[in-house]
């Protein structure tokens, strides 16, 4: 480790001495001190100028409601990272919360209001620790070291649940704590494997349902009774289902929204006797992703996956009537909560809004917009929509994706093209805000591709299951194929100007590509992706490696390890024949750093570009503006200069 970052210093001083983008005596932007770029060029002021409005756009995402005061939570960026801030009534003032040097995303008001606990880690590790505010100030309720996950309050509001690993240092074991008493806290389950995480108090806290994410498709219930300290296994370890959204409704039924007995997610209610699901509402082929209910008990709300598009739903428990919620933009809608006093919150992204926070009347169906985040000047309405495309793939699956393209009436002709592919694999390209990727969109003219190949998440368990192990993998990649072949025959696009890009699983969907369809393909840039199966499943956490090895394969078992190394880009890394670049966080838990050393050094050992851009202080990607900022930059001068051939 030591030896690799002192060739990553070594490297980057070459590069600074050997490389530039800039014009001799012309303004060089100024790099963040945690970044190494390695044979990255100078990147000149003047883009910097150039684009810094599409730099200066905020989000504003809904966390939770304050009870006491009746204002919303949301989580925004003033300055370099996201933090907890409270709007007392919609459009008012941001008031910040917290001022930590780290994201602060995740947060949840006792159910009576009088304190608020929130998790964040450091440098993107994920070691997340749980704090609570107090007088503005930030107290920290775990040890500082071990991994832990904010849960639910008990219905009193006298209890937390949470996750910690600090027992053995790997899987999460359930734990009890009076956060105004931390030192209180005692271990309700100890957990073997997997990922345990508890989800919901029963209304009357007797009992608490904790979650073991299994895998995708296979996550097992247990019920706990916190005064025996005895666990009640609800759930089929034979057949394996997969939960979202798991709650009490005040009668005391559990809810759900279920793939059991059905290719998608249903919404129904788990019996707490039998364990079988009883399906109330089926969208037939389409899944139910999130859901919340009121305190009442009256209402559900819930959202509908439309193959990437969000359509907000809400069933009415007296009368059985569901309505559709309408006048909401395009794009994704997460974070379903109500209030108690009934409002539903939500945050809605899309890319001709942005990403803001809204509260639903369920009575009324009436939205109102909480927060207007600032986009730098510019007008989002001015953003393109995306428009699905579907096609079949090289077996005759059906597979789809989202193409943002440039306004023909500003760029004429045929287009360069980026294909994005998402990370997970169990994720979902949607129709989101793309931030600074829209000056790609709108000034360049470069259409941007958001492909779902299979394995993704959305179109029922049957597709999801398509790339599982190793034998399969590859198919997801003659997905790519497929796409890039009837892209390539598009009337509006450049087929001599295409490229490839992706994070995380994403990045080696891009190295992949690159191998097998590079004559198609003019450069790649990967994103803390994976580049040899092995290697990655060595050195991830641990805690995570049985998760990882139901989706990819078992490296220990011989025949799959040899095919994981087949299928791996670091073998045939002598074959990538046309430019590179690789963003890296150093402190990646997930996708150690490692797999993007291993691959620069293998590029470039056969005299290949291979432009590397280090992190210090991040991990699974980077979330501190900054970094992010010139992340772009970097990212931009290597497309103008290996896509649109710029010099």
């Amino acid at each position: 480790m030591v030896f690799a970052r002192f060739c990553r210093i070594g490297m980057a001083i070459l590069a600074l001495a050997g490389a530039s983008g800039a014009v001799a005596g012309e303004a060089v932007a100024p790099r963040p001190a945690a970044l190494v770029a390695d044979q990255i060029p100078d990147i000149p002021q003047e883009i910097v100028d150039r684009t810094r409005s599409y730099m200066e756009y905020r989000t504003a995402s809904f966390v939770d409601w304050d009870p006491e005061t009746r204002a919303m939570l949301i989580a925004t960026r003033f300055a370099d990272t996201s933090q907890l801030h409270r709007v007392a009534s919609p459009m008012g003032q941001r008031e910040q919360l917290t001022f930590a040097g780290e994201p602060v995303y995740s947060a949840r008001y006792a159910p009576d209001g009088s304190a608020l606990l929130f998790q964040k880690d450091s440098g993107g590790n994920e070691v997340n620790q749980i704090f609570a505010l107090e007088k503005g100030q930030s107290k920290m309720l775990t040890d500082g070291e071990s991994r832990n996950s904010l849960g639910p309050w008990s219905s009193s509001g006298t209890l937390v649940a949470f996750g910690s690993n600090k027992r053995t240092g790997l899987y999460n074991d359930i734990y009890l704590m009076n956060p105004a008493r931390p030192e209180s806290a005692k271990m309700l389950v100890a957990s073997t494997g997997g990922g345990w995480f508890p989800i919901d108090f029963s209304p009357d806290d007797k009992q608490l349902l904790v979650f073991n994410y299994v895998s995708v498709t296979d996550n097992q219930l247990y019920l706990i009774d916190i005064a025996q300290g005895t666990s009640r296994k609800l759930t089929d370890s034979e057949r394996p289902v997969a939960y979202d959204g798991l709650k009490f409704a005040p009668d005391g039924r559990l809810w759900a929204a279920s793939d059991d007995g059905s290719d998608v997610k249903r919404l129904g209610i788990v019996n707490l006797e039998t364990g079988r699901f009883e399906p109330v509402i089926d969208e037939k082929i389409r899944d139910i992703t999130d859901f919340d209910i009121s305190e009442d008990g009256r209402w559900i709300a819930f959202e509908v996956n439309h193959a990437g598009r969000s359509v907000l739903k809400f069933y009415d428990m007296e009368s059985g009537e569901i309505r559709v919620v309408e006048g909401l933009s395009d794009g994704v809608i997460s974070g379903v909560q109500f209030a108690p006093w009934g409002a539903l919150g939500i945050t809605l992204n899309s890319n001709r809004t942005g990403t803001d926070a809204y509260s639903v009347n369920p009575e009324t169906l009436a939205i109102t917009r909480w927060t207007r985040s600032e986009t730098g000047g510019l007008d989002s309405a001015d953003n393109v929509t995306p428009e699905l495309v579907e096609i079949e793939s090289f077996d005759g699956e059906k597979i789809s994706g989202f193409l943002y393209r440039p306004d023909p009436a500003r760029h004429k002709g045929k287009r360069p093209l980026i294909i994005n592919i998402h990370g997970g694999p169990e994720g979902q390209a949607t129709p989101r805000f793309l931030g600074r990727s829209n000056y790609l969109i709108n000034e360049l003219g470069i259409a941007i591709f958001y492909p779902n190949v299979r394995g993704s998440t959305g179109f029922g368990k049957r597709f999801v299951a398509l790339d599982n192990g190793p034998w399969r993998r590859e198919d997801s990649v003659l997905d790519i194929g497929a796409f890039l072949d009837h892209l390539r025959h598009d009337r509006h696009v450049d087929r001599k100007r295409i490229a490839v890009t992706g994070g995380s699983y994403g990045g080696y969907m891009t190295l992949a590509s690159m191998l097998r369809y590079g004559k198609k393909l003019k450069a790649g840039l990967e994103v803390v992706g994976i580049s040899n199966f092995v290697t990655f499943l060595e050195n991830t956490q641990a805690y995570r490696r049985d998760l990882r090895r139901v989706e990819y394969g078992d490296e220990r078992i011989p025949e799959q390890r040899a095919k994981l190394e087949e299928i791996s880009p670091l073998l045939r890394a002598s074959e990538i024949d046309i430019p590179l670049m690789v963003v890296t966080g150093a402190n990646d838990p997930r996708v150690p750093a490692s797999e993007a050393d291993q691959i620069v050094a293998a590029v470039r050992a056969n005299d290949r570009p291979a432009w590397h851009l280090l992190a210090e202080n991040e991990g699974h990607g980077f979330r501190k503006k900054a970094n992010a900022d010139y992340q772009f930059w970097a990212s931009l001068v290597f497309w103008q200069k290996y896509l649109l051939n710029e010099e």
